[in-house]
């Protein structure tokens, strides 16, 4: 018997029995979570776009991003059809490759870029300067010389000095920078403290409750080489209830009726940002789009009505609910052990050759995910299992309790879905683990998006 008293009372979690789940549950795969193109073939293994997931982890390694591209273009149009193109702005800091910029152009929507480094890449794929919008909390000088120099849209401000910067680089280009103006609307969105965006106490933008979004505005009019065209506002990510956007809405378009009767200018625009909530697990529904954009322009307009003002422009900027659902990540299973946690029960822990490198979400989040496996069905009984990386943290959890078929070994191939925003762009090189490779598929086609890194990559770069 482990005596309790050398286990220290903070990492005493005890032991929660998962929900029993049969084997034919855990073959399926649930659609709304998984790409659109994905499906269980008759001998097991799970296909996407008619490419084997089997086929692709042999030939290009594991871990592996693998992209749905029919299902990324058909989330851009849907989002185009709910809002316009015009006014879908992908925000690439989801998951951005020059491919991904290329489609997102071909598709007709514009592109949201939040550094230096996004800018440079939608650029090397020939993405229109003048369809692109720049965010950033701490935009560098050198970022803002390039985004005038390039000819980049707008320019949505974040802070007074930035103001000041920003103004002087038009002025020594000799342009005029169209720029926003983002607004902290004092909502609190329902969703994870670290991904909420429109309360005070945080980085991001104006104070609209201090004045400090209206002395912002008075400062870019004021500005010889500026032109404010709109306001922004973002409630946060991952966000289930509509009626944030729709108050943010509400509560921003106060300050466009008093720019315009103290100073007498009109704005165009009103950019909402993005955050719309998708599902990640079987249980879990995502945020009808079609829907929201229905209700959001409709109370906008009602809006607007009483407050006897233009309706301006609409603008979203959708990344996660576009990329997300689009992507799985493919990993190969090693060593599977059973784990003593409390006197009458145990967990087993399933070890997969990736982790918190490809997906910090869950560790950083809680976030959750699905997993299946792909290279066969299961025919296993239920047991309580932990997924868990090869990273040398004792947090290093894919999914933290689930129940899954005993029979799944090592060797075998598992997959998580709705990878595609925030996993590869937020990857990391912990344990020296490197970048797995990004492949898109199509009509039976895979392509190499992102090279896998290589030792040699990194090497070369050491002196």
């Amino acid at each position: 018997m482990v005596d309790s008293r050398l286990i220290p009372e903070t990492y005493d979690r005890g032991f929660q029995q998962p929900t029993p789940r049969s084997v034919e549950e855990f073959n399926e795969l649930p659609a709304h979570v998984w790409p659109k193109n994905a499906t269980r073939t008759s001998n097991g293994a799970v296909d996407i776009a008619g490419c084997s997931l089997a086929e692709l982890a042999d030939t290009y390694g594991t871990p592996l991003f693998v992209v749905d591209e029919d299902d990324f273009r058909s989330r851009c149009r849907a989002m185009a059809a709910a809002f316009g193109a015009e006014n879908v702005h992908y925000a690439a800091k989801a998951f951005l490759t020059k491919e991904i910029a290329r489609w997102v152009n071909s598709e007709g929507l514009h592109l949201d870029v939040a550094s230096l480094g996004e800018l440079q890449v939608a650029l090397a794929a020939s993405f229109p300067a003048e369809r692109i919008t720049a965010h950033g909390n701490n935009k560098t000088q050198d970022y803002l010389e390039q985004i005038v120099t390039a000819g980049v849209g707008v320019v949505v401000l974040d802070a007074p000095g930035e103001i000041t910067l920003l103004n002087e680089c038009a002025e020594q280009a000799g342009v005029t920078q169209s720029v926003m103006v983002r607004v902290k609307p004092g909502i609190e969105a329902h969703t994870h403290e670290m991904i909420a965006t429109a309360h005070e106490d945080q980085k991001f933008g104006f104070s609209l409750a201090s004045g400090s979004a209206r002395a912002a505005c008075e400062a870019a009019i004021e500005a010889g080489n500026l032109d404010l065209v709109g306001l922004h506002c973002h409630v946060g990510s991952q966000v289930f209830d509509a009626e944030g956007f729709s108050q943010a809405a509400e509560r921003v378009l106060q300050l466009f009726v008093q720019l315009y009767e103290d100073r007498g200018v009109r704005l165009s625009t009103l950019d909402l940002g993005g955050g719309f909530g998708i599902a990640y697990t079987a249980s879990s529904r995502a945020l009808d789009v079609t829907s929201v954009a229905e209700d959001l322009i409709h109370r906008v307009d009602r809006r607007c009505e009483k407050l006897s003002i233009e309706r301006p422009r609409i603008m979203v900027e959708p990344g996660r609910s576009i990329a997300g659902p689009t992507t799985v990540t493919v990993y190969r299973v090693g060593q599977v052990k059973d784990v003593h946690v409390t006197d009458t029960q145990t967990r087993r822990y399933v070890a997969v050759d990736g982790g918190m490198s490809d997906n910090v979400r869950p560790a950083l989040y809680q976030a959750e995910y699905d997993l299946r496996m792909v290279n066969r069905n299961a025919t296993g009984n239920p047991t309580a299992t932990r997924v868990v990386g090869s990273h040398c943290e004792s947090g290093d959890i894919l999914i933290t309790n689930e129940s899954y078929p005993d029979d799944i070994a090592t060797g075998d191939l598992v997959a998580t879905a709705a990878t595609g925003a925030y996993c590869y762009a937020m990857s990391s090189r912990y344990n020296m683990m490197l970048r797995p490779a990004v492949v898109s598929v199509k009509d039976g086609q895979a392509k190499v998006m992102v090279q896998r890194e290589t030792i040699e990559d990194v090497l070369g770069k050491q002196l």
